[in-house]
């Protein structure tokens, strides 16, 4: 059985999908771009600001299933410039303690809207 997870934390979907999808014990999100939810503009600062805002969207949407960053099992991160690596690293292990979850990170031509940075992730819910 499916179930949709939509939260105001993280920009509303822009197109035929969900923030969110529960699939049994797993929680599939979708790729977060660094959208203000709450004003709907993007951030278009440092990098480190622009993968904070992608992070705080993750975790809106794991705060709406009940679950935080420790329950994460993996995450692929999309980066239009692979020099911007090491500082988007730095933010985003910021966000974790104990076990990292898996990760890829590729570099990409181009993102929706123009974004420098995407992240999508699974969970597994308790």
């Amino acid at each position: 059985m499916l179930e949709k997870i939509e939260t105001s934390k993280a920009p509303p979907a822009m197109g035929p999908y969900s923030q969110a999808v529960k699939a049994g014990a797993l929680l599939f999100v979708s790729g977060q771009i660094p959208v203000d939810p709450e004003t709907g503009v993007l951030v278009s600062g440092s990098i480190e600001e622009q993968t904070r805002r992608v992070m705080a969207n993750i975790g809106g949407i794991l705060s709406a299933a009940g679950i935080s960053f420790d329950r994460l099992v993996k995450t692929t991160i999309f980066l239009r410039d692979m020099d911007t690596f090491v500082r988007v690293n730095e933010v985003y292990g910021s966000f974790f303690s104990g076990t990292f979850p898996a990760r890829a990170c590729v570099e990409v031509s181009r993102l929706p809207k123009n974004v420098n940075i995407e992240i999508e992730a699974v969970a597994v819910l308790p």
